[in-house]
């Protein structure tokens, strides 16, 4: 498939890599002429000079024959407007923008547009994103109405069981990984402080659920 990456940062020219050694297409967009000497030696794709949210340069990209688009720019505005200009303009579905502001990341989640802010940040994530085979670790849907979060289990949860975590109709625990081993959780498994529990969430739900799994942290006591 064609993938258009907008911004060629060290994130960017990583990500025209794996694409390429992948089989994919790939053009990249940056406004800096310099930037493209961060591409591998032997990339094949196309380099278009210009900001990413010009309509113009992302038809050069070949933004209308464009699989999935992903914006890694150091700029959370420019990445948000790229995004949204790709899904809503060039109806592609598949869209992630790097995010550094976590609260605003939120937003857009609701909004539609999949982030990922830098405290989890992996060139890794993105692809898991915008490659439709590639085995998931973590995913959101395009309307940001299901996703799947990570989360350390508090010492205040440990001894307790998995169903108690869960919140009907909200959350749900799907797994647990221990000492680097996963598993898949059933109701009546019994939770460890700092396993890494694996949990559907309703998009809506994110903050009630982090209240619910530590709530000494959303109230700011000890």
């Amino acid at each position: 498939m064609h993938v258009v990456v907008v911004g060629c940062g060290r994130v960017g020219a990583g990500l025209a890599k794996v694409l390429e050694d992948d089989g994919h297409t790939v053009a990249v967009i940056d406004r800096r002429a310099k930037a493209f000497d961060r591409l591998h030696d032997d990339f094949s794709g196309r380099k278009v000079l210009g900001v990413g949210f010009d309509r113009d340069r992302l038809i050069a990209a070949g933004i209308d024959e464009a699989s999935a688009l992903a914006a890694v720019t150091n700029g959370d505005n420019s990445n948000i407007l790229v995004a949204r200009v790709a899904r809503e303009t060039f109806g592609v579905d598949r869209v992630i923008a790097r995010i550094y502001d976590p609260r605003r990341a939120k937003i857009y989640e609701r909004l539609g547009v999949p982030t990922i802010a830098t405290a989890e940040w992996a060139t890794e994530r993105v692809l898991q994103r915008i490659l439709p085979n590639r085995p998931n670790a973590e995913w959101i849907v395009p309307s940001a109405k299901v996703m799947l979060i990570e989360r350390s289990v508090p010492s205040v949860w440990a001894g307790r069981k998995v169903g108690q975590l869960d919140l009907a109709g909200h959350a749900r625990v799907s797994a647990i990984t221990r000492l680097g081993e996963g598993t898949v959780a059933g109701p009546d498994t019994v939770l460890q402080e700092n396993d890494v529990v694996h949990v559907m969430v309703s998009g809506g739900s994110l903050e009630r659920f982090d209240q619910h799994l530590n709530p000494a942290a959303a109230t700011g006591g000890n």
